[in-house]
């Protein structure tokens, strides 16, 4: 059967503000489901708070508000659009479903003749409540875990003395992990009872006999309302049970599961999601597996909504399920849809995989001092990567070399650890770093058995491992002159970067590369085709691998490449990798305007990300994806084989940035602003040389390489001081002191993590007033597109201040003085593009803190605020095909626009929350008041110096 002709508005209730456990993979969902349903011409009503993502754009949606996810929101936008017929709430992860049982509770959408489609109410009841998903699980015999529920602290107390410990909580209705923990002992057990009783909604836990060691497997599953079912991936978390699957390696296709013990897992999870209501969309089932010859399979939990993981599944297959969900949820069948891959297929089919995927999370516990950094059933991490490769091997090295933590592979960077003492005790207890340490171990010569005893990781992860341990062994007896091709060609295939290949040879990078290309060692480009090459891909989506030559029986020796360079003018577009604290989604917004403006212009548009929950690598933004880690060998041979104009390095922040100097001495045109000048900005003493000569005021400073060097400089400078490391994002490393004692103590810890960093002393305005602008320049003339004011004073990051557009508090003398100094600024700095300037205001002067050429956390915002399309202008003055004075502008904001920042403290309880000049929030939400009398407003101002600490 067709769509559903009755179904001619609906709303989608989007995820809010990024948070630790809900990140940017709902955004990729959500803008999916949004194409989707216009494809068919429904129109789409959005509800999302958060300012900085894609699915916010007024392109996205026919109605899009920019409104706090509540039940009062949904009551005025029912009342503001009496014509919707249906609301979507799948694609918005917990947040937006927990929001849309609670409107049914009140009677919302029956008050309005609203349906609920994509999901069943019952079915979201039933699988939030593990009561009732037990007994649903014992009554069609599928296993579970000893386990029950307690809604009081005396019942928890009662179970936990019938099963014994370990004991797994978990509270209902939450996120993320949240309230969840392995319990060993019972001092422990009281506090965790308690914390889950309390932030469980509906005061309950259950508790469940840890299954400690046992293997963890993901299935996605989509379902059409025939009944039809397919699964789409099969996913296998490396880490066993007791660390969410948030926070684990995944594989992906599963690897050491044995094809009985599959068929078995299939036919449970398809009689799960039937048995749970009778709904078409998506769905997300948790097993785990005894790691012995039973395989003895127990269900955790099913998801009936587009998950974390789905993001993940839809990027490891190329089968975007959260649009075909969305389609689904109209009444489509999946015999009737497309593969949007193949485009000559049918959507009612499972895919086949022939490379392997890995997906790697991103921590930043270095945000959070004093927070527990061992990883459990709570959810810790802020982002992910993703490798593809035609081994595990590969594709485990390609995403290690995708976390921009400074490592260039698994080893062989003189990285790793070497105390036996120290690698025990990290394989013993979980942190972010195990991936590496199992390396580590294997060099010291721990035997595997050890480490599987000591991790439960399955002995086929770690025999991988091993192999690469001995090609190291066996690369590191040559030297760069006499290494064997068929030897350099083998540790290319199994991932090993040329930087860590001359580590091994003791030479330098540009050396393996070269005595690659001389012997024919390239990189080749592989379609992720969903059908494993069995009916031609038309969507150009690609990863890289290499291969050995084939012969044909004419001689004629070849590699086959499937990616095909056109003679179009090309521009590639470098994106910002994983996210983290202080480099969001915000750039993946940066990122995506950036190519649709660049293809307006008439250019080809390749994209290069590894972040999997993006929609900039979403196989249909650019005209050609390459999902490759934004790593300097990788981005290097992907423009030696393409030949593009330029790359545009300014809309992917820091990481994009960084690249920004190799690519200026190999001679590749930077698109927008030069290299020169970014490095100008970067670099504290030029850029202050360019403002005294441009007489615009700014703190006394001083650089120092050394603890005595900065030590001298406080008697010149006068406490207190703000200390910050050159060349970091998110205000990594800094911090305010008062005495030569912090200052001493904070210099050595900063030289010991960041070695040979130039650190920028500044005195300290205490009281000032912070203030940001953000402008677009084309070299000659100058746009402001906004200028806020921080509700918080100077000195707590930008990104953790509530910003507010325009200023409040701003007399016309020193705005005057703002938009003088950034229009010079930003000329001196010959800037083509975008530009971020930050101020610090006292005694009515105008001082400059630092100035950023490039996209900035807040354009996205001020684009929402203000109704304009500023990263499209501003990426078509980086091509040189317009100039500021061709646009029109015509900002629309009446009262004012606050950008309120969301930390993720719950996650992290003993952690010092207080806020300084590191930043800590995970997202952000948009808040619009018509005055300063505002309540809200009201609120956030009297308590603005509440978390300032020194």
């Amino acid at each position: 059967m067709p769509k559903r002709k009755d179904l001619k508005s609906i709303l989608i209730i989007g995820s809010g503000p990024i948070i630790i456990g809900q990140a940017c993979e709902f955004d990729y969902s959500g803008s999916q489901a949004l194409r989707s349903l216009r494809e068919d011409g429904i129109e789409t009503v959005l509800i999302n708070s958060n300012p900085a993502t894609i699915m916010t754009d007024p392109s996205m949606a026919d109605h899009v508000y920019l409104k706090p996810l509540t039940t009062k929101s949904i009551v005025e936008i029912l009342k503001n659009h009496p014509n919707i017929d249906a609301v979507l709430p799948t694609m918005g992860g917990q947040t937006a479903l927990n929001l849309c049982i609670e409107a049914d509770e009140k009677g919302i959408w029956k008050d309005f003749g609203v349906e609920i489609i994509g999901v069943d109410i019952d079915a979201i009841n039933i699988t939030e409540d593990r009561e009732k998903f037990r007994e649903l699980m014992l009554k069609i015999g599928i296993g579970m875990p000893p386990q029950a529920s307690a809604t009081s602290f005396l019942k928890g107390k009662e179970i936990a003395q019938e099963f014994g410990f370990p004991l797994v909580i978990r509270a209902s209705f939450t996120l993320g992990g949240a309230g969840a923990g392995i319990v060993y002992d019972p001092e422990d057990f009281d506090h965790m009872l308690s914390h889950g009783l309390e932030v469980s909604p509906i005061h309950e836990v259950m508790i469940d006999k840890a299954l400690m060691g046992w293997k963890e497997y993901e299935l996605e599953l989509l379902r059409d309302k025939n009944d039809n079912v397919v699964i789409i991936c099969t996913i296998e978390n490396m880490d066993p049970m007791g660390i969410h699957t948030g926070d684990s390696i995944t594989v992906a296709p599963a690897m050491t599961l044995s094809d009985r013990t599959f068929q078995r897992m299939r036919d449970m999870a398809i009689h799960m999601m039937r048995s749970i209501g009778d709904f078409a969309g998506g769905c997300n089932v948790q097993f785990a597996v005894s790691p012995d010859e039973k395989e003895d399979i127990i269900a955790i939990e099913i998801n009936p909504r587009v998950s974390r993981s789905s993001a993940l599944a839809s990027k490891a297959t190329g089968y975007p399920i959260a649009k075909i969900a969305a389609k689904l949820a109209i009444g489509y069948t999946l015999d009737e849809l497309d593969n949007q891959i193949t485009k000559s297929t049918s959507a009612l089919f499972e895919p086949t995989l022939d490379y392997v995927i890995v997906k790697i999370p991103r921590w930043n516990f270095d945000k959070f001092e004093g927070s527990d950094r061992t990883l459990g059933l709570q959810m810790k991490s802020v982002g992910e990567v993703m490798g593809i490769g035609r081994s595990f091997q590969e594709a485990l090295h390609k995403a290690t070399q995708s976390l921009e933590i400074k490592r260039n592979g698994l080893g062989a960077d003189g990285k790793g650890y070497k105390d036996y003492d120290t690698i025990i005790e990290k394989l013993r207890v979980p942190s972010w770093d195990r991936v590496f340490v199992i390396y580590d171990a294997i060099q010291l010569g721990i035997p595997l058995k050890r480490i599987h005893e000591i991790t439960k990781i399955d002995m086929w992860f770690l025999k991988q491992y091993e192999e690469l341990h001995y090609l190291e062994l066996e690369v590191s007896k040559y030297t760069i002159e006499s290494l064997p091709k068929d030897l350099l060609l083998e540790a290319k295939q199994k991932g090993f970067a040329d930087r860590q290949i001359a580590h091994m040879l003791d030479c330098y990078e540009s050396e393996v590369h070269s005595k690659r290309m001389d012997l024919g060692i390239n990189r080749v480009y592989k379609l992720v085709d969903t059908c494993a090459a069995e009916f031609k891909a038309v969507t150009p989506y690609y990863y890289s691998t290499f291969e050995e030559e084939i012969e044909t029986p004419d001689g004629k020796r070849y590699v086959a490449n499937d990616s095909e360079v056109t003679d179009k003018k090309k521009v590639v577009v470098l994106g910002s990798g994983p996210n983290r604290i202080g480099q969001g989604i915000e750039f993946d917004y940066c990122c995506v305007h950036g190519v649709l403006a660049a293809a307006e212009c008439g250019y080809e548009t390749i994209m290069i990300n590894c972040n999997p929950e993006t929609v900039s690598t979403d196989f249909d933004t650019a005209d050609k994806l390459y999902f490759e880690p934004v790593f300097w060998e990788h981005i290097y041979d992907i423009i030696l084989h393409e030949k593009p104009e330029g790359v545009i390095v300014q809309l992917g922040g820091q990481t994009a940035l960084k690249l920004a100097e190799k690519l200026d001495k190999y001679g590749i045109n930077i698109i927008g602003t030069s290299f020169k000048s970014l490095d100008l900005a970067e670099d504290r003493g030029s850029f202050s040389t360019l403002l005294k000569d441009n007489n615009i005021p700014y703190p006394r400073f001083g650089v120092a390489e050394t603890a005595d060097e900065a030590l001298d400089l406080a008697d010149q400078l006068n406490f207190p001081l703000l200390v910050r490391p050159s060349y970091v994002l998110g205000g990594q490393g800094m911090k305010i002191v008062i005495n030569k004692e912090e200052l001493e103590s904070h210099v050595v810890s900063l030289l010991k993590s960041i070695p040979n960093n130039k650190l920028l002393l500044d005195h300290y305005l205490d009281g000032a007033i912070e203030a940001e602008a953000d402008a677009i320049c084309d070299g000659e003339d100058v746009y402001i597109i906004g200028i806020m004011e921080h509700i918080e004073p100077c000195g707590i990051h930008s990104g953790d201040s509530n910003a507010t557009l325009p200023p409040f508090n701003l007399g016309e003398f020193v705005l005057q003085q703002i938009k003088d100094h950034t229009k010079k600024i930003a000329l001196a700095l010959n800037t083509v593009g975008l530009i971020n300037i930050q101020f610090a205001i006292k005694d009515d002067i105008v001082y400059i803190i630092e100035a950023n050429p490039r996209a900035s956390r807040t354009v996205p915002f001020i684009a929402k605020a203000y109704g304009e399309p500023y990263v499209n202008y501003a990426t078509k003055v980086m091509l040189g095909e317009k100039k500021v004075k061709d646009f029109v502008f015509n900002p629309q904001l009446e009262g004012y626009a606050i950008k309120q920042p969301v930390f993720s403290f719950n996650k992290f309880p003993n952690v010092n929350k207080n806020l300084g000049p590191e930043m800590k929030s995970t997202g952000e939400s948009i808040l619009f008041i018509d005055s300063l009398k505002d309540d809200e407003f009201y609120n956030l101002y009297s308590r603005r110096k509440m978390y300032l600490s020194k």
